[in-house]
């Protein structure tokens, strides 16, 4: 498996809940634009306000609408391991191609604690694998010699997506753990980089708007073609910025409800987009050379 571009789906919403309509809408754009796989349930997609249901329920549209066209990556991580093993099985029998783990939050485990948390779910289901490193959401970082231990006693798990922040960490990952490992970009300024250093890709959060440009991006940079790569990402640089200008996912749910694509409504605590965060994403998509207004 070495799916480029993940899109970190928005989990959309109307008048309190899920709104499957538009979420079908989204997977159908996502795929008619070229993205290689789908993330449900991500950080982007509100899941911890979201009830056991209607995660289901949203795995199982997604997976109805993809049908296998493109990979389904679902979201199964918690503080709590039982849980985490308990979402994992279900998800795998809803149709999920990979699972997305991340850091156990709120506890701040031990290293061997976290060690200990994946190996359980690894060996719990059958299907790959990917590590969430997010130590600003999780208070704990998953340090490379940790991530090596969980590599070489999971055999489940086959990448990371890295969103600790720090590229010198992700240089140590690449370069310590086997060339099959894969390690995706959890940050959308840092694909690029990441794709010069060995990286395999992205789960994005701005491609639920721009999956079109953000594939050529990250084609361009698996090619070893880093002229056009570079000028895609300075292209969608002020998008970047503009999209994490507030928590995730309230300046992404708020552009695309400017773009018609769902309606801008969030689930609590979440809520909606500040008066000067507003005029930022407004001007920025209007300097946007390729945003269709």
């Amino acid at each position: 498996m070495k799916e480029a571009v993940y899109t970190a789906l928005v989990t959309p919403f109307k008048n309190g809940k899920v709104d499957y309509v538009a979420l079908e809408k989204n997977v159908e754009f996502q795929i008619s634009n070229g993205i290689d796989g789908l993330l449900a349930l991500g950080t982007t997609g509100e899941t911890p306000t979201l009830t056991n249901d209607e995660q289901k329920n949203i795995v199982k549209t997604v997976d109805k609408v993809a049908n296998k066209k493109i990979t389904l990556m679902v979201g199964v991580g918690t503080n709590s391991t039982i849980t985490t093993v308990e979402n994992a099985k279900s998800a795998e029998k809803l149709g999920a191609d990979v699972l997305l783990v991340v850091t156990p939050y709120y506890n701040k485990p031990t290293a061997d604690g976290i060690f200990q948390h994946f190996k359980t779910v690894n060996d719990a289901i059958n299907i790959p694998i990917i590590v969430y490193n997010i130590q600003s959401r999780t208070g704990r970082n998953i340090e490379t010699s940790v991530l090596k231990k969980i590599n070489s006693e999971c055999s489940n798990v086959i990448g990371v997506k890295e969103a600790s922040g720090s590229i010198s960490q992700m240089m140590e990952v690449i370069h310590e753990l086997p060339s099959d490992f894969l390690v995706y970009s959890g940050d959308d300024g840092l694909t690029l980089p990441l794709l010069s250093l060995g990286g395999v890709g992205v789960v994005s959060v701005i491609s639920n708007m721009f999956p079109n440009e953000v594939v050529k991006m990250v084609k361009y940079g698996l090619d070893g073609k880093f002229d056009n790569a570079r000028k895609l990402h300075y292209e969608l640089l002020p998008f970047i910025k503009a999209a994490f200008i507030e928590a995730n996912p309230v300046p992404i749910k708020a552009a695309m409800a400017m773009r018609g694509m769902i309606e801008e409504e969030y689930r609590m605590p979440m809520c909606k987009i500040s008066a000067k965060g507003r005029k930022f994403l407004i001007d920025t998509l209007n300097r946007l050379k390729f945003y269709e207004q």
